[in-house]
């Protein structure tokens, strides 16, 4: 959502509204931007993927900001302080985690007040944070562009003239820093994540202003060198970023030994999280360090030399919006999934035109040849099954009190038309049922595998980590760790008094039922929810999937993503709709 202001009209303090329009216009900026910053990405790696780090850390801040306006009424200091919280969480890369504390930096400053002076402390304090995070900062970089907008603005003055000297000075310092690197001077670039900045400033800029303010103009640059020119140094193999729980001692020494390992060492964070970036040479004993120091999460590694690298100048190659997920190593499979779902429609390989040549639909029996795979997977409700199918799989809806047949399930697997094929029955009711039709489908010399999935989170779980490329046994193993690691959970109404493992229940009564078993009885949906939720994350878990039907109370879901936000600082959480004839909500733990 955007604040439009009237014309001539300018924000006289950056208030709630205006910290989550400036949240939203950051994002389209860093979209627009994000082909053209990735291409002139050569420093400190020539990986050509800045622009679509900032961009996924930008997201995942405008996501925070979105769930806590969708749960109350936020003032500013929430707003500000989710919008960091949420960069923390999502950061990427080198650029995004430095992002993420700039962001942090200023909102320690924003949640005391929020007019043109308290704006220039905060871009101060922004730019000092970021640099403490850095343990060698480098000049001509973001750390830079970051300091001058800083101190452009550090007379202070209108919230107007404050954003607008800082993106004037942020300008200005960005087009001198393909002088001040040699890597940027090779390549005849600026620097990527200094443009990202500038980007976000301009889109504070625009906030406050109301006004578009143009791209500043770079000072005529040689022709770009060829990317193989513009590599520099041979550098560390490995990008290593991981979430980490863990006290400020701990961190201190955990500095230390990762900058003795190698370089680009950048930890961001406080109050008991932190995000850590590093690369190395040795990215076990980084991920070691961070076990030693306390609970690392979201372990990403990433090897240099087989990420795909567009030359700067030129035209990158083309991508989806939140396609970096595949360079981000061992979770790389769950990194599409966090936030919108999206991801799914890669799940089975689509050619980027809605296609799906890895995997079967129901389209595919018209062609003659059978496709390579498919995956055929049982779901409740409409909503779920659209999710699927745009993942590229058969779906078998399941209606309240009629479980598909045996022969709908050898049906659907005729109809998916391939080679091989998983099937995924997302009950445990429907295991025997589903074991049946796999054995008469194989008889015709289809390949069938059926993963145990006894939930649709489960089944959301496995479809996520699918990789077409992989060989059947291998993707049919992943397939099943990623359902096995999903607990689950569901609400329902009772129907009528009965006994069950958490006592007697009444006619109407809330059930929460984990893993098949009712744990919690209750008279509200909402607090039944909270409470099932909380005993499942007693456990751990890194990710909470949320999938509701439409019949579930409107404000269910944006209030359960505030508790787990609130309570549970390195879980995230995802919401899927499942559309009509569904249980009231699903939810899964992994």
């Amino acid at each position: 959502m955007s604040r439009a202001l009237q014309p001539d009209e300018e924000l006289v303090e950056l208030d709630a509204e205006a910290v989550r329009t400036w949240c939203a216009r950051a994002l389209d900026a860093l979209a627009r931007e994000r082909e053209e910053i990735d291409a002139i990405n050569v420093y400190p790696v020539a990986d050509g993927d800045t622009g679509t780090n900032l961009y996924l850390t930008a997201e995942a801040a405008h996501r925070a900001v979105e769930a806590v306006f969708a749960a109350s009424a936020p003032d500013t200091a929430e707003t500000v302080r989710a919008m960091a919280h949420g960069a923390l969480l999502g950061a990427r890369g080198n650029s995004g985690t430095i992002l993420s504390q700039l962001l942090r930096g200023m909102a320690a400053v924003l949640a005391d007040g929020c007019d043109g002076d308290h704006l220039a402390r905060a871009l101060a304090e922004a730019a000092r944070e970021a640099r403490r995070a850095v343990a060698r900062p480098v000049e001509g970089t973001v750390l830079t562009v970051a300091s001058a907008a800083a101190g452009a603005c550090a007379a202070g003055g209108t919230l107007v003239e404050v954003a607008r000297a800082a993106h004037e000075g942020a300008a200005t310092a960005l087009a001198a820093t393909s002088g001040q690197l040699d890597a940027l001077e090779r390549a005849g670039v600026v620097d990527a994540g200094g443009q990202g900045l500038v980007a976000v400033l301009g889109a504070l800029l625009e906030t406050v202003t109301g006004r578009t303010p143009d791209r500043p103009g770079a000072a005529p640059l040689p022709p770009p060198a060829p990317r193989e020119d513009c590599a520099g140094e041979d550098g560390p193999a490995y990008e290593v970023i991981y979430l980490l729980e863990a006290d400020g001692p701990a961190v201190e020494l955990l500095r230390s030994r990762l900058d003795a390992l190698g370089e680009s060492l950048v930890v961001v964070g406080g109050d008991g999280l932190w995000n850590v970036h590093v690369h190395v040479d040795d990215a076990g004993a980084a991920v070691e360090a961070g076990v030693e120091a306390g609970r690392p999460h979201r372990i990403r590694i990433t090897h240099f030399a087989s990420a795909a690298t567009p030359a700067p100048g030129r035209g990158p190659s083309r991508g989806t919006g939140n396609g970096s997920g595949d360079r981000h190593g061992s979770d790389g499979a769950h990194a599409h999934r966090h936030g919108t779902g999206e991801g799914h429609a890669h799940a089975c390989g689509t050619d980027g035109e809605g296609h799906a040549p890895a995997c079967g639909t129901g389209d595919d029996a018209a062609r003659g040849e059978r496709v390579p795979r498919a995956i055929v997977a049982v779901v409740p409700g409409e909503g779920l099954a659209g999710l699927c199918a745009e993942a590229g799989a058969t779906t078998v809806r399941a209606r309240p009190g009629e479980p598909p047949a045996e022969d709908e399930l050898v049906e659907a697997v005729r109809r998916a038309h391939a080679r091989e094929v998983v099937l995924l029955p997302n009950d445990t009711d429907l295991r025997e049922t589903a074991a049946a039709a796999a054995e008469r489908v194989r008889a015709e010399g289809v390949r069938v595998a059926l993963i145990p999935t006894r939930a649709a989170v489960q089944g959301i779980a496995a479809l996520a980590v699918h990789e077409p490329d992989r060989r059947f046994d291998e993707a049919v193993v992943a397939m099943t760790a990623a359902a096995g690691a999903t607990r689950y959970a569901e609400l329902a109404i009772a129907e009528h008094r009965s006994f069950t493992s958490a006592g007697v229940c009444q006619a109407g009564d809330v059930l929460g039922l984990i893993e098949g078993d009712v744990a919690v009885i209750g008279k509200d949906l909402t607090e039944t929810a909270r409470t099932v939720l909380d005993r499942m994350l007693s456990a751990g878990g890194e990710l909470v999937t949320l999938v509701v039907a439409d019949d579930t109370p409107p404000g269910l879901a944006a209030d359960l993503e505030h508790h787990v936000r609130r309570g549970y600082l390195a879980v995230d959480t995802t919401t899927y709709h499942a559309g009509a004839e569904a249980p009231p909500l699903l939810i899964g733990v992994e």
